[in-house]
């Protein structure tokens, strides 16, 4: 009974390292990217960008800068890209071109 005991104990062991290597995994995965989004005029529009591009799969944060016109997203890379993210933008009326060299 002892050895079955330690034998089920060294298995959950087991199984729970592993398992603790995956979740680090998933949250190693994550980009974030600035977009310049041209059409982001006023905090209406604002607020549309953050009522639907933050709720696009995989989009894990989003921050708008108004007067920059310029949204930086983190996403999850396994989840959605960058040009899914752009489409998402384009869905809404505003044209999202990645800025190079800022967070990419």
């Amino acid at each position: 009974m002892k050895r079955v005991l330690l034998i089920m104990m060294c298995a959950l062991f087991a199984f729970s390292f592993t398992y603790a290597q995956d979740a680090k995994e998933k949250k190693d995965n994550k980009k974030t990217v600035t977009f310049a989004v041209e059409g982001m005029h006023c905090e209406n529009c604002v607020k549309k960008v953050e009522k639907n591009i933050a709720f696009e799969k995989g989009v894990t944060d989003l921050k708008c800068d108004l007067p920059a016109k310029k949204a930086e997203v983190t996403y999850r890379t396994d989840k959605t890209t960058e040009d899914k993210i752009a489409a998402a933008f384009k869905k809404i009326g505003m044209e999202a071109t990645a800025v190079k060299g800022e967070n990419n």
